[in-house]
């Protein structure tokens, strides 16, 4: 994750960023009421409460 982080940093100069390693938990949920597919959604809720709080009128 932070290999990752740190080459993404060369790209983004002073614009705020954030980098989520989601992929092992992305994948392989169990199936539940909620999730009724193979993938999580890790992360969907996070990012849609940041956009509501910080961006949205």
């Amino acid at each position: 994750a932070i290999i990752a982080a740190q080459f993404l940093q060369r790209f983004v100069k002073d614009t705020p960023w954030a980098h989520l390693d989601i992929a092992g938990t992305a994948m392989g949920a169990p199936s539940s009421e909620i999730n009724q597919s193979w993938g999580s959604g890790f992360g969907v809720r996070l990012l849609d409460r940041l956009v509501r709080d910080h961006y949205e009128g």
